[in-house]
């Protein structure tokens, strides 16, 4: 009888702790479950009132045309001030370009001048011939040279033999009467060679007109 109680209360008290470990378990789910519930009440707070603040940043946007006009003002101002400068610094780049050209085309004049002016330098300190026909050999060679040395930095002479009268080319400095109905209007004769720099004219040539 002594064993059937005591198994009795063993078996009640066993019964009575599993009871309490139940209910335990149940209230930490039921405190869970309140947390749970309480972070998912904040974040949709939280996105709510972020939702309203960005509805009313919109509104004020949209609502808002001076605000909008300025943000507008300072976007053209901006562009108009790198235009500026971009502007600005082709100039001055154009303009270090232009004088660069300048300096460098007359450096290259001067020096594909510099052969002939060797030349004259011989010719004139070659004192051991009198011959006047060796001498205007000379002479006509460095001509030459002189010559096709301007061709080659663009420079041509004005033809005026037998071309008719043109304004564009030539300047009439004389007119020359009785030569006759097929010299009339024509170059009789060039008084200065004129020339052009590629397809400029730099010097008319001077000639007389027939009359």
């Amino acid at each position: 009888m002594k064993k059937k109680a005591a198994r009795f209360l063993q078996h009640a008290s066993k019964h009575k702790n599993k009871n309490k470990r139940i209910m335990k378990e149940e209230k930490l789910n039921t405190e869970e479950q309140e947390n749970v519930q309480i972070e998912d009440e904040a974040i949709a707070e939280e996105s709510e009132n972020t939702n309203e603040q960005a509805a009313q940043e919109e509104e004020v946007k949209v609502t808002d045309p001076l605000a909008e006009a300025e943000e507008q003002i300072a976007k053209l101002k901006d562009q108009l001030l790198r235009t500026i400068a971009e502007f600005e610094n082709y100039k001055k780049r154009t303009l270090k370009e232009k004088t660069e050209l300048i300096l460098n085309g007359g450096e290259k004049t001067i020096t594909a001048i510099l052969p002939v002016l060797d030349d004259f330098e011989r010719a004139l300190a070659d004192t051991n011939t009198d011959d006047p026909t060796a001498i205007k050999e000379g002479m006509d060679l460095i001509f030459k040279k002189f010559i096709k040395t301007l061709e080659g930095l663009g420079v041509h002479k004005i033809e005026t033999a037998d071309k008719d009268f043109d304004v564009d080319y030539h300047e009439a400095i004389a007119m020359v009467p009785g030569m006759g109905d097929d010299k009339k209007g024509k170059v009789i004769d060039c008084v200065q060679t004129g020339y052009m720099l590629n397809d400029k004219v730099i010097r008319h040539a001077k000639v007389a007109v027939g009359q």
